[in-house]
């Protein structure tokens, strides 16, 4: 189980017949670094029985299957205490952390190596590759070097600080076990995994080479009792300040997409296509109208190379890809039936988030507080089963009108004020139509089970 969380030692062999080990000693650099980084306390407000309930609702589907439903119950909001990591990367305040760690918070602070306590205020959060960007008032800030992450070895010592189970500014050290892990389409990260032992509280912190360098921000672990089992994964650092570009410049995270399903090769395959060794990324769709059937891209096409980069596996496709910006010209070297040909081609827009408000020009502007992407075509083909169509709810504001009427991220809006959803222009153009004050209803689609929202507008 791939887990957020909110030792292994690394050796070096003397090239000796007797080969000695010895452990490195980050002493030093623990006391360099220390300042850079801070303690992220996150606050939200939530429901006593949402915890109860859903507790509940996971022993009786053992019994009853995953389409049971269990009653909402009127309860009183309580406050729920999180807390995570973060570190520095600007002089002025600005620092990194984990989307998953300021998640839905209503108040974050942080918390400094010598105890001062300051608000801070989020800047951007992205989930798809779990990076936030948070801010403190100030200046002078301990900021700690930012490193490459491209040219990181296996095997090469690393050093995480943390909070682990709220022990702050406990140091692990291991090593990089592995560069480019993908393990889910949730994600568009190529992670750095490590043996470096992390628990719930690292989550947000830096990941350092023996230079004092942060080449990652440590993110996740394989875990199957929510502990560190030995396998960690970390956000490259270069990814990471991609993505902090972004959100501090622009509040959200624009994404290229070429419209591929790309899977590995593997030796069975490799013979079937008469390849010299198990290399590249098997076409097993390709989207209709993408940039990528546009280019003349087909299924069972593979991609040996792409922009004159060798492609060993999928993986090695997607984080180019994620890379990249909407326009980008591309260039793949691809075998279709036997022969190599070159494809070119540009990529496109992304599926993004869309903000949902109202009218911007009328006084009487409806903010429900959502943010709002069309389905993917396997979303719409799955949502097509049971005669439905619509868009996805991503992120619920806590202070907007959509919340407080108990809409939800995940989420699948079909049908507004009596007007199909099928697309987000749709729902733009429905908002025109509601009334100033009052009721209306949204249809959504929730965990596959249809059901009706009553919206008030204030």
């Amino acid at each position: 189980m791939i887990i957020g969380i909110s030792g292994a030692v690394s050796v070096v062999v003397a090239p000796s017949a007797q080969a000695a080990v010895t452990t490195a000693d980050f002493s030093g650099l623990v006391q360099q670094v220390t300042p850079g980084v801070a303690r992220v306390n996150v606050t939200k407000t939530v429901s006593e029985a949402e915890l109860a309930k859903a507790q509940t609702a996971e022993l009786l589907r053992q019994f009853f299957g995953d389409r049971l439903r269990i009653p909402d119950q009127a309860v009183t909001p309580a406050i729920e205490h999180a807390y995570g990591t973060a570190f520095f990367v600007t002089k002025d305040g600005y620092m990194l952390t984990n989307h998953h760690v300021v998640e839905g918070a209503d108040k974050i602070t942080v918390t400094l190596n010598d105890r001062t306590e300051l608000d801070a205020t989020l800047v951007g959060s992205d989930e798809r590759s779990d990076v936030a960007v948070l801010k403190v008032a100030g200046k002078q800030f301990p900021a700690l070097p930012i490193g490459d992450s491209n040219i990181i070895k296996v095997g090469e010592p690393v050093l995480a600080i943390g909070s682990p189970f709220g022990f702050d500014y406990s140091a692990s050290a291991g090593i990089v076990s592995a560069k480019s892990r993908n393990f889910s389409r949730e994600t568009s990260v190529p992670f750095i995994q490590t043996d470096v032992a992390l628990n719930p509280g690292n989550s947000g912190g830096p990941l350092f080479n023996q230079s004092g360098e942060v080449i990652g921000i440590n993110s996740r672990i394989f875990s199957g009792t929510g502990g560190y089992m030995g396998l960690s994964f970390s956000i490259p650092i270069d990814a990471a300040m991609d993505i902090y570009e972004q959100l501090k410049t622009n509040g959200e995270v624009t994404r290229a997409y070429l419209g591929i399903y790309p899977q590995d090769i593997d030796r069975n395959l490799a013979e079937a296509y008469k390849l010299v060794r198990p290399q590249g990324a098997l076409l097993t769709r390709v989207s209709p109208d993408s940039p990528a059937q546009k280019a003349g891209l087909q299924s069972g096409d593979i991609i040996l190379q792409y922009n004159d980069i060798e492609i060993m596996r999928a993986s090695d496709l997607l984080n180019l890809i994620n890379r990249a910006r909407p326009n980008d010209s591309f260039l793949a070297d691809i075998q279709r039936d036997g022969k190599q040909m070159t494809i070119s081609g540009k990529l496109s827009h992304a599926p993004n988030d869309v903000q949902a408000q109202g009218h911007d020009q009328q006084e009487d502007e409806v903010n429900l507080g959502l943010r709002l992407r069309n389905l993917t075509p396997d979303e719409q083909a799955e949502l097509a089963a049971d005669n439905k169509t619509g868009i996805l709810v991503t992120t619920v504001e806590p202070t907007g009108l959509a919340a407080r009427s108990g809409i939800l991220a995940g989420d699948i809006i079909t049908n507004l004020h009596q007007k199909p959803i099928t697309k987000v222009t749709d729902f733009s153009s429905a908002i025109s139509s509601l009334p100033k004050k009052g009721v209306v209803t949204i249809a959504v689609m929730r965990q596959g089970i249809p059901g009706i929202i009553g919206l008030r507008i204030e």
